[in-house]
């Protein structure tokens, strides 16, 4: 499939890149796909037992990229250290740059990359997509596999008329012209790019990816050196209830983190639980999760409490040792109780996981 490409699969510690790593090496075997992860030193322990269920899973040693210091096992303190003693915020993410980017770009070099993303077909996002001209993003769990960058070189105005040569080969005649009408409307304000690709993708996922592959043959993306890509002929798009699926009929089992446990609160019973993976005092974090860190994990609350000593703060308008006074436990838990009833009847989901993801996404280049 083209030996001057590399193909890339990084595992963050969370569900969904796990799951990609199985369903990359069941459905793609013939596929030299290399696994990495990035230790920040400050994952949960089940994070690092995933990692270890995968290699033994998947028959391969799971890479592990350093940052640059000479402090391989404590690089977020190195830097925390360097920055003096600021803390990473959604604001400034020094800790997504140093601890996850920066290995994984020096990692690559300069040899051209595909790399496998595992963002679902029911998430509406890119998530961390290279600038290097020389890495491209794949997307197998979703039914478009192609970045937006990589589909409005497709779709482009100027680029119709070799989409219409290129679809001759693959459509009959009928669903063809179909295709040609769609293919000769030009982007513009009221046709965008989007409503295009879901046009002709509606004739075709298979048909479409074809035409994509080889209309990229003359751009300078790492796809064009490859002779032959087989997600090209693949139409499935997995959805959270299939990573769970995955993970838990491959043996590697999901992390216990992402389990739900109840708790009490007047007299009713919430549930609580982690909703993604990364460092254990990420500033991502919801209150209702930094509740469950101090009464699941008190060592790893009370370890992040320690960061805060020197008058920077995980969140912007509360310390830990405030929120753990027990009445402001109390009130985040029933808040959170509240929330989730009201879920139950106005969202699509009312699964603890669902709700928190949809607050607010985070960053992809740690939790996929």
């Amino acid at each position: 499939m083209g030996s001057s490409v590399r193909h890339v699969l990084g595992i963050s510690g969370g569900k969904d890149s796990a799951a990609l790593a199985i369903y990359m090496k069941e459905l793609y075997p013939q596929m030299d796909i290399e696994f990495y992860t990035c230790d920040t030193g400050k994952e949960l322990d089940e994070t690092y037992q995933l990692i270890h269920n995968l290699e033994s899973k998947l028959g391969v040693s799971i890479k592990k990229l350093d940052a640059k210091t000479a402090d391989h096992d404590n690089p977020f303190d190195f830097y925390h250290q360097l920055f003096g003693g600021y803390l990473p915020s959604s604001n400034a993410r020094w800790c997504t740059q140093k601890l996850k980017i920066e290995p994984f770009e020096n990692y690559i070099g300069t040899t051209p990359v595909i790399s496998y993303v595992g963002i679902r077909g029911d998430e509406d996002r890119e998530g961390y997509i290279s600038t290097k001209p020389h890495v491209q993003s794949i997307f197998p769990f979703r039914e478009n596999i192609w970045s937006e960058e990589v589909i409005g070189k497709v779709l482009a105005n100027d680029n119709q008329q070799h989409l219409l040569t290129l679809y001759k080969d693959f459509l009959t005649e009928n669903i063809y012209q179909r295709a040609a009408d769609i293919i000769k409307t030009p982007l513009r304000m009221g046709y965008t790019q989007n409503q295009k690709l879901k046009a002709l993708m509606g004739l075709g996922i298979k048909e479409f990816n074809h035409v994509a592959f080889q209309s990229l043959k003359s751009s300078q993306l790492p796809i064009a050196l490859v002779d032959e890509f087989p997600l090209l002929d693949n139409e499935s798009i997995l959805i959270r209830d299939d990573i769970f699926r995955i993970l838990r009929e491959s043996g590697v089992g999901v992390p216990a983190y992402y389990e739900e446990i109840p708790y009490e609160v007047n007299g009713k019973t919430g549930h609580y639980n982690r909703s993604r993976s990364g460092c254990f005092f990420c500033f991502f974090q919801r209150k209702i999760e930094w509740v469950w860190l101090y009464e699941q994990n008190p060592a790893k609350f009370f370890l992040a409490m320690e960061y805060e000593k020197d008058g920077y703060t995980w969140m912007q308008d509360e310390r830990l040792e405030e929120l753990i006074n027990p009445e402001r436990i109390q009130q985040i838990k029933q808040e959170f109780l509240t929330k989730q009833q009201n879920a139950s009847q106005n969202f699509r989901s009312n699964k603890l996981i669902d709700i928190l993801d949809a607050e607010e996404e985070g960053c992809a280049a740690c939790f996929i």
